[in-house]
């Protein structure tokens, strides 16, 4: 008979990794589960969104994001660990593409992003995104061309 996990153990190993760390808040963030998500962030976080727009916390993307999109996911192609990094600072970007709908309904899919994450002691301090989206609601607004 197996014995009972303690109430007190985690539910599953914490990440190990400065790329397992950024991975585990991203997967927690599209759920989205911002207050889950702010496990993996250090006090003070640091947050630049698309535009340049500063936040302070894993709840202000989820609550931009729920502005922008009916709903929107990240497809991760891959998660690039920077060479030189140590336990005390890491880079780490994840690469991908968004796909979802727009406030109207219209599903979209293949909007690329870029995300840099500045990984300290196990905590991300520094989070930049970067991603298609301005442009292609452009697009749409018919004020621009692809």
């Amino acid at each position: 008979m197996d014995t009972p996990a303690s109430p007190d153990a985690p539910a599953s190993p914490l990440p190990a990794t400065p790329a397992e760390v950024v991975d585990e808040f991203l997967r927690l963030v599209m759920i989205p589960d911002p207050q889950s998500a702010s496990r993996f962030t250090a006090p003070g976080i640091r947050i630049r969104f698309t535009g340049n727009r500063e936040m302070h916390a894993p709840g202000d993307t989820s609550a931009f994001n729920a502005k922008r999109y009916a709903w929107v996911k990240k497809k991760i192609e891959r998660t690039e660990v920077v060479a030189g990094g140590t336990p005390d600072e890491t880079v780490v970007y994840s690469l991908g593409t968004l796909y979802g709908a727009w406030p109207d309904g219209t599903a979209f899919e293949g909007n690329r992003y870029v995300d840099r994450y500045v990984v300290r002691h196990g905590l991300i301090v520094q989070m930049d995104v970067w991603n298609d989206s301005a442009e292609w609601l452009l697009v749409r607004a018919g004020l621009a061309v692809l």
